[in-house]
């Protein structure tokens, strides 16, 4: 058996390390990708010396980057929570949309809501508005909890400027505001198909237990009381939130809107940096759902300060994902497999979505695998001179999230949350994220055939 044979063995061998390190003996998933890539670079045959530096090298060129979209997503959503821009939203939805389709207003809120925050974040910050709107319109849980994970769950893999969609972006060198349009064009139907019109069909066939004490300890502690003359405005909310977007749209297209070269044209590039986008969104925040709503500078810096505290563990397992990464390409297992998708013909973007599952399968996360899986693809795009890296950025988000078992945190969020047993999870949640994958998949290929 060549060396090569030996290296995809090798890497093979490491994916199914990972999965029983986190789901057998719930080893902390940073340390199992940290275990697996030491390992796997010594089973390569990697010179001792240099497996920590290449270790290292992959953990801060992936860190160097998200790391600052992690820090401004937060703060962004923490003065979202803080201020009730997020309860304004959704009973502004909730009130146009009207009790017959509050399900779609849900999807629309977490659509919104989770542009600049990680899943968990989003949840957390949602599901009491989801369980309020239940009690209030009487509706089942599921058919307003579904659609509110579906939408976040969309935003997650596919969607800048998301940390997660922004990791594979970077990695393909992809133009974000480009990447941003052909998202929603994607994200938008996926979201539809796997929010609201799967949870009309499951949530009349899976019947939860009458009480939910989650429900009962959130909504006695006040949430979702705040009078209505307390909260910002709509309009001045929705604005800030969606400015990094709208930003990142004008970089995009700036050589549409201004010649190439010119001040304009470096300028609105600037503009539409992800981080300086994201940056004047969060400057903006402040004074609109802070200093406007009567916070002092004092509680603003709290905030601040406090909310960067739990990203900890999620920015340290997206480094260990980059570290990982480096390990695969300085073993040459990246180049083994840039050689066999030569041989067999691999489409980019199918093996964009396949190595993310993959990862995704094995530890858990949908951050680590786009890191990971754009890392191994973009190097073999490039070889193959593939023309649409956005395309590539949205395979890869696809893949990221199919298949959401026992290891995902999401898994046991959902399930407790919406006090569902392991069974009604996978029957739900589990099939809820594969149809993203798969349809999100499936309509980047056909815009693949249009581009």
């Amino acid at each position: 058996m060549s060396h090569g044979h030996l290296l995809l063995i090798y890497a093979v061998l490491a994916i199914l390390a990972l999965i029983v390190l986190i789901a057998r003996y719930r080893l902390n998933p940073f340390i199992s990708v940290t275990v697996v890539s030491v390992g796997l670079a010594l089973l390569a045959g990697m010179p001792a010396p240099e497996i920590l530096p290449a270790y290292e090298q992959g953990v801060g060129k992936t860190l160097g980057h998200i790391a600052l979209i992690v820090a401004l997503g937060t703060m962004l959503g923490k003065m979202m929570a803080e201020s009730g821009g997020a309860e304004r939203i959704a009973r502004t939805l909730i009130a146009r949309f009207g009790t017959k389709n509050v399900h779609w207003a849900m999807m629309l809120i977490a659509f919104c809501i989770g542009l600049p925050i990680f899943f968990e974040v989003g949840f957390v910050l949602l599901v009491p508005i989801a369980l309020n709107v239940a009690r209030r319109t009487g509706v089942p849980l599921l058919l307003v909890g579904l659609p509110m994970v579906a939408g976040l769950s969309v935003v997650h893999g596919l969607v800048p400027p998301h940390p997660a969609a922004m990791l594979a972006v970077h990695a393909y060198g992809a133009d974000v505001g480009r990447t941003v349009f052909y998202a929603l064009l994607v994200g938008l139907p996926t979201a539809a198909l796997a929010g609201p019109l799967f949870a009309r069909v499951v949530a009349p066939r899976v019947k939860l237990p009458a009480r939910n004490p989650m429900e009962a300890a959130l909504l006695d502690e006040g949430h979702g009381r705040i009078p209505d003359d307390q909260l910002p405005g709509f309009g001045i909310t929705i604005a800030t939130l969606l400015l990094p977007v709208a930003l990142m749209l004008l970089g995009g297209w700036a050589d549409q809107i201004a010649a190439p070269g010119s001040p304009l044209n470096h300028g609105l590039r600037f503009i539409g940096h992800s981080v300086v986008a994201l940056l004047l969104a969060t400057l903006l925040s402040f004074v609109t759902l802070g200093l406007l709503r009567g916070f002092n500078r004092e509680q603003i810096l709290k905030f601040s300060q406090e909310c960067l505290a739990p990203t900890a563990a999620i920015t340290l397992l997206v480094g260990a994902g980059g570290g990982l990464n480096g390990i695969l390409v300085h073993t040459g297992v990246a180049s083994q497999i840039i050689d066999l998708s030569r041989q067999f013909d691999l489409s980019p973007l199918l093996m964009g979505w396949t190595m993310a599952a993959l990862m995704r399968i094995a530890t858990g996360s949908a951050t680590v695998a786009m890191t990971t899986a754009s890392g191994i693809v973009a190097p073999i795009a490039a070889a193959l001179g593939y023309p649409h890296p956005e395309l590539l950025v949205l395979a890869t988000g696809a893949g990221s999230v199919v298949l959401s078992h026992v290891n995902d945190g999401g898994f046991w969020l959902v399930k407790e949350y919406f006090n569902m047993s392991v069974a009604q999870t996978f029957k739900t949640w589990t099939v809820l994220e594969t149809l993203i994958s798969v349809t999100a998949l499936a309509l980047v290929a056909a815009l693949a055939a249009v581009l």
